[in-house]
Protein backbone atom coordinates (compact mmCIF):
# COMPACT_ATOMS: atom_id res chain seq x y z
CA UNK A 1 0.00 0.00 0.00
CA UNK A 2 1.63 3.35 -0.85
CA UNK A 3 -0.80 5.39 0.32
CA UNK A 4 -3.67 5.55 3.16
CA UNK A 5 -6.99 8.05 3.01
CA UNK A 6 -8.81 9.12 5.94
CA UNK A 7 -11.69 11.51 5.99
CA UNK A 8 -11.69 14.31 8.53
CA UNK A 9 -14.74 15.63 10.35
CA UNK A 10 -15.09 17.94 12.90
CA UNK A 11 -16.81 16.62 15.96
CA UNK A 12 -20.04 17.88 17.41
CA UNK A 13 -18.16 17.91 20.91
CA UNK A 14 -15.17 19.83 19.57
CA UNK A 15 -11.92 18.56 18.30
CA UNK A 16 -11.71 16.31 14.87
CA UNK A 17 -12.48 12.67 13.67
CA UNK A 18 -10.69 10.46 11.44
CA UNK A 19 -11.24 7.39 10.08
CA UNK A 20 -8.87 5.65 7.78
CA UNK A 21 -10.71 4.55 4.06
CA UNK A 22 -9.96 0.90 3.76
CA UNK A 23 -8.63 0.24 7.56
CA UNK A 24 -10.00 -0.17 10.88
CA UNK A 25 -8.43 3.10 11.86
CA UNK A 26 -10.37 5.47 13.92
CA UNK A 27 -8.36 8.44 16.02
CA UNK A 28 -9.41 11.58 17.45
CA UNK A 29 -7.31 15.25 18.30
CA UNK A 30 -9.00 18.74 19.45
CA UNK A 31 -7.13 20.71 16.81
CA UNK A 32 -5.39 19.81 13.44
CA UNK A 33 -1.66 19.83 14.24
CA UNK A 34 -2.56 16.92 17.28
CA UNK A 35 -4.72 15.18 14.94
CA UNK A 36 -1.83 14.67 12.63
CA UNK A 37 0.57 13.22 15.56
CA UNK A 38 -2.31 10.91 16.47
CA UNK A 39 -3.22 9.94 12.96
CA UNK A 40 0.88 9.50 11.98
CA UNK A 41 1.02 7.18 15.44
CA UNK A 42 -1.87 5.00 15.05
CA UNK A 43 -1.10 4.07 10.96
CA UNK A 44 2.62 3.01 12.28
CA UNK A 45 0.64 0.79 15.22
CA UNK A 46 -2.16 -0.53 12.52
CA UNK A 47 0.68 -1.77 10.14
CA UNK A 48 3.65 -3.47 9.92
CA UNK A 49 6.86 -2.32 9.09
CA UNK A 50 6.96 -3.59 5.68
CA UNK A 51 3.42 -2.64 4.94
CA UNK A 52 3.56 0.86 6.16
CA UNK A 53 1.88 3.43 3.88
CA UNK A 54 4.73 5.75 2.39
CA UNK A 55 1.48 8.70 2.60
CA UNK A 56 -1.20 9.74 4.52
CA UNK A 57 -3.87 11.64 2.87
CA UNK A 58 -6.61 13.98 4.65
CA UNK A 59 -9.91 14.83 3.71
CA UNK A 60 -11.32 17.48 6.31
CA UNK A 61 -15.03 18.10 5.57
CA UNK A 62 -16.76 20.64 7.26
CA UNK A 63 -20.64 20.86 7.82
CA UNK A 64 -22.47 24.25 7.53
CA UNK A 65 -25.72 24.66 8.78
CA UNK A 66 -27.44 28.09 7.35
CA UNK A 67 -30.72 29.02 8.36
CA UNK A 68 -33.23 29.75 5.01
Amino acid sequence: MSEIHFIVEEAPEGGYVARAVGADIVTEADDLRSLHVQVRDAVHCHFDDGQLPSLIRLHITREEVLAA
